[in-house]
């Protein structure tokens, strides 16, 4: 198969509110796919395939087939093949895997990809339900007023009740993301001031959401938008560009309480994820974390990212907490971790993340961040996760020799 290569791309500002200014889907993909053809150096009459990630934009602006509105973005895309993807928040990965697919197949030799989600056009509880639909409809979280922070609590205590689980742990991931954000310009709480004791258990400084999650565990409602451009190596322009050098993408059973049930007497809380990082590191050619310079991973609540961190291998099953003490995933420390912000910093718009992770990643690895450069990083690893970890997707990206 050829090799897949990511020749540039874009990300809007995650402080935007788009609605407030009058915009909407379309305009969004607008700004972050011809930035993409930009930063990539490519015509629009160059893209042969087109794949966009979404989650709930029949929920929030009433609007589907936003494939179609890829193909209004430029006359030269009027007959573009294109298609949509959802799989809640792994849904800018479910783009990029199909957008590879292609490539590696042969059908075509350059595709965009594209993650959007307009959220903030509504009020919080209204957009807590529409995420809300992204849960087992009836099943799960029936009586909860925001679906997600309940599920994410229980996954709290599920590591409680496994390992143990020491809420500092979680507070000081949150006050590394919060810090990354503070050097990215286009994060959502880059311009945010943190009180003294914000991060811990102050009721009134940082109040509980659900659980023992408290308001910085927890991510934002974001606007946003990103976009990439992929080319298979048989491009003259792949040549020197970064890599996708491995992945990993497997789904669980949609209930929380299934997936659960699935993992008692294992080593870890979530098999499925464990093996989606083997089977990245297997096909990357990596032994593991030790052969990685940088992570962005999924951290739509601090506990998340705080179970990311042991089924990555960064620790052994259960042990997060020593990656977090030891300070190796601080900015300066041995293997950072979403230097970006990640999602509770820099903002998680949907449909967005993945893409927005995939391309974080080639900018560590072009030294190309900015501020948030870690510095000589060649390999990147990235973990986006949908629902109560039912779909997770991982990449590892490298750059060229």
């Amino acid at each position: 198969m050829s090799a897949v290569h990511v020749l540039g791309g874009h990300q809007t500002d995650f402080a935007r509110n788009w609605a407030a200014e009058g915009l909407g889907l379309f305009d969004m993909l607008k700004e972050t796919s011809l930035g993409a053809l930009e930063a990539a150096g490519v015509p629009a009459s160059e893209i042969q395939v087109a794949h966009v990630g979404n989650l709930a934009g029949e929920l929030f602006a009433g609007q589907a087939q936003l494939g179609g509105m890829i193909a209004s973005i430029d006359p030269a895309w009027a007959m573009l093949p294109t298609s949509r993807h959802e799989a809640a928040c792994a849904s800018g990965s479910m783009a990029l895997l199909a957008a590879m697919a292609d490539l590696e197949a042969g059908r075509y030799d350059v595709a965009l990809v594209a993650g959007v989600e307009l959220m903030r056009n509504v009020g919080a509880r209204q957009a807590a339900r529409h995420l809300g639909s992204a849960a087992w409809a009836g099943r799960e979280a029936r009586d909860a007023d925001f679906p997600w922070p309940s599920l994410f609590a229980e996954i709290a205590d599920a590591v409680d009740a496994r390992h143990g689980l020491d809420s500092a742990h979680l507070a000081r991931i949150a006050e590394i993301n919060h810090g990354n954000a503070l050097r990215n310009p286009l994060a959502q709480a880059r311009s945010w001031s943190f009180p003294d004791g914000c991060f811990g258990p102050d009721d009134m400084l940082n109040p509980v959401v659900e659980g023992r999650l408290r308001k910085y565990d927890c991510g934002r409602i974001t606007d946003g938008a990103s976009a990439v451009v992929l080319a298979s190596s048989r491009h003259p322009a792949a040549s020197g560009r970064p890599v996708i050098s491995g992945w990993g993408h497997r789904t669980a059973p949609m209930l929380l309480a299934d997936k659960l049930r699935l993992s008692e007497g294992g080593p870890y809380l979530f098999p499925h994820l464990r093996q989606a990082a083997l089977d990245a590191y297997a096909r990357a050619g990596l032994a593991g974390p030790g052969d990685l310079d940088v992570i962005e991973t999924h951290d739509c609540f601090t506990v998340t990212e705080y179970v990311a961190l042991d089924h990555l291998g960064l620790t052994p099953p259960g042990e997060s907490w020593k990656a977090v003490e030891a300070g190796t995933i601080d900015f300066d420390g041995s293997l950072p971790v979403n230097p970006s912000g990640g999602l509770i910093g820099l903002g998680h718009p949907v449909g967005a993340t993945g893409v927005r992770m995939m391309l974080d990643a080639c900018r560590q690895v072009t030294g190309t961040a900015g501020e948030c450069q870690i510095p000589g990083a060649r390999t990147a690893l990235t973990l986006n996760i949908g629902g109560s970890c039912t779909t997770v997707a991982i990449f590892a990206v490298t750059r060229p020799a």
